[in-house]
């Protein structure tokens, strides 16, 4: 009888058509997911213009959708590890693409924040669950290249948000951006067909054939034989109570410190998510342009995420995080100050790249740092708290832009976090990752894998 470990067999096997295909789904997914995040953000000045609304309440507005996200993040990526990600996949797809649309429908600022926190439950609730999905099958040498390339689909939704919006709400109103995040719908059933269970799910659950069938696909040299037995490694066994074991193995203290760098980044993206448009409208640029701007960062935040992940295939992972952090702070001082176009359009693209690009390398060091079977609520745990730094950003933010502050200490305080999540990244013990014992970028022997007993 041979245990075969699928941890070690998913580490060690080599890129293929399966690993491409679960790439493709996940990425699709966060592209829709960014897209609904982002459009908020695009159509907030028509929605202040024609709803009525002050900056402070604005910020309130945006910020439902973020408190929906904080308690999708906790509750939907810990259900996943009893229910099965497929299942809890299809759940966040439907909540984040019905609630959108239906916010197009809305013509009041209660009703439109209602419609937000549902959306913001699934557009929360989808992020770690994708995550822990590419994580778990990557190859160990590609993980961090494949989870941050999957994850840039975040900037091209919100890409797709900002040039959509220039035509469609000049156009046809704010509303035509919303309704058309309905169309995602439509593929749940291909995504329930094409994505593959969670393995340690199918362990649990002793679906042995739809394990072998993953397999297969996952390493197509294996060769299935009589008697086989799938395992994980200790480590990778869920128990009863996997939220405290997040606190156990001495992963206590890095567990706080990932949701301090967490409450940090969110709040850095959703501050300049929410409200880049409005402040580059109120220095003196038109709606076009400011959009621009948006256009910018998130193109930005798309090469800092794939470059972010590549060094962290090659460097410790670690110490990209502190540098980009590091960046975050130089170049959001720097969008308070008066400077020539080209050299504001390169810095707008930093500091995407360095927000939004830092968050998805962070969500790949969550991903890297918890075992296999508590993936998705680690993962899930670290984004939910860092949503209360999103939900406070365009609140704190708004408040800001109401008291006609200087536009230079509007970005100060957006920058301020930066400083405190190289701290916290600094402050990760890196000894207690679920990567210590076999070592950053580095793939265990095949034979490992499978024990003859």
């Amino acid at each position: 009888m041979r245990q075969i470990d699928v941890h070690k067999l998913a580490d060690a096997a080599r890129f293929n058509r399966f690993h491409a295909l679960i790439l493709f789904w996940c990425a699709i997914i966060i592209i829709f997911d960014g897209y609904d995040l982002a459009v908020a953000g695009i159509a907030l000045p028509s929605i202040m213009k024609q709803m009525g609304v002050t900056a402070t309440s604005a910020g309130f507005m945006v910020s439902s959708a973020l408190f929906g996200m904080m308690f999708g993040a906790i509750f939907l990526g810990t259900v996943a590890d009893r229910i099965g990600r497929r299942r809890a996949i299809a759940i966040c797809i439907l909540l984040f693409s019905a609630f959108t649309a239906t916010a197009g429908f809305t013509s009041d600022p209660v009703t439109f924040s209602i419609t937000r926190f549902l959306a913001g439950l699934g557009i929360g609730g989808v992020m770690p669950n994708v995550v822990a999905q590419m994580t778990e099958y990557s190859p160990r040498k590609l993980r961090g290249t494949l989870v941050t390339l999957m994850f840039s689909g975040y900037s091209v939704g919100g890409m797709l948000a900002a040039l959509l919006g220039k035509g469609l709400i000049e156009s046809y109103g704010w509303q035509s951006v919303f309704l058309a995040a309905g169309l995602p719908v439509l593929l749940i059933p291909l995504v329930l067909r094409s994505l593959p269970e969670s393995m340690p799910y199918l362990i649990r659950t002793g679906q042995t054939d739809a394990l072998q069938s993953v397999v297969s696909r996952l390493v197509p040299s294996h060769r299935a034989q009589a008697g086989d037995v799938f395992t994980l490694a200790a480590d990778d066994k869920a128990g009863s109570a996997p939220i405290r074991r997040l606190f156990q193995d001495g992963r206590g203290f890095s567990t706080v410190m990932f949701w301090v760098a967490f409450f940090m980044c969110l709040f850095m993206v959703y501050a300049l998510s929410s409200w880049l448009t409005k402040l580059m409208a109120g220095a003196g640029y038109s709606l076009g342009s400011a959009l621009t701007f948006v256009l910018v960062l998130n193109f930005g935040a798309m090469i800092g995420a794939i470059g972010g992940g590549w060094l962290a295939d090659r460097l410790p992972i670690k110490y990209v995080l502190i540098g980009m952090y590091s960046l975050a702070a130089v170049s959001i001082t720097l969008l308070g100050y008066p400077m020539p176009s080209a050299a504001l359009f390169v810095v707008v693209g930093l500091a995407g790249a360095s927000t939004i690009g830092t968050q998805i390398v962070t969500y790949a060091y969550a991903g890297q740092f918890y075992p296999m079977a508590v993936r998705g609520t680690g993962i899930g745990w670290a984004s939910g708290v860092g949503r209360s730094g999103a939900i406070l950003a365009p609140i704190v933010i708004g408040v800001l832009v109401g008291m006609s502050l200087p536009l230079q200490q509007n970005f100060m305080a957006i920058a301020i976090p930066a400083v405190i999540a190289v701290l916290a990244v600094s402050l990760i013990d890196n000894r207690r990752s679920a990567s210590a014992e076999v070592g950053i970028g580095v793939a265990p022997a095949p034979v490992a894998a499978v024990k003859e007993a």
